[in-house]
């Protein structure tokens, strides 16, 4: 069997205003944070195709609480990764859509997605394995 070899992911760098050692206010924290919250990257996900119900988002991503949702929406209202648009319709409608920047994320999440397929098997069968740390 032949070993296939992709091409290499380059990525640009970016160069931001030199801050202190990890001082709160650095850009790469804040974009670590954004990773950190495990529901927003997938809600993120799942807006690509454009507006949802909470709803429907909530039915499609699976797993997810009401409450946790709801948190996250707000939270990434608050952050203007999206928009919340309400219909003046009874009942109440509410939809929620990507912003600019919300948008923009989706290169990171589907970049990450692309290190998953290449590597997460591996990942997985490290955790998997004997916990060697008997230092």
């Amino acid at each position: 069997m032949t070993a296939v070899h992709a091409e290499p992911i380059t990525a640009e760098r970016v160069e931001f205003t030199p801050y202190g050692d990890f001082e709160s206010d650095c850009p790469a924290r804040m974009g670590v944070d954004v990773f950190g919250n495990s529901w927003l990257p997938v809600v993120v996900y799942m807006l690509r195709e454009g507006p949802m119900r909470p709803s429907d988002l909530r039915a499609s991503i699976g797993g997810i609480s009401q409450k946790m949702l709801t948190q996250t929406l707000r939270r990434m209202e608050r952050m203007t990764l999206i928009e919340r648009h309400r219909y003046a319709e009874a009942p109440p409608r509410v939809e929620y859509r990507l912003t600019e920047a919300g948008r923009d994320l989706l290169v990171p999440i589907y970049a990450l997605g692309e290190w998953v397929d290449k590597h997460g098997r591996a990942v997985s069968a490290g955790l998997a394995g004997p916990d060697d740390e008997d230092d």
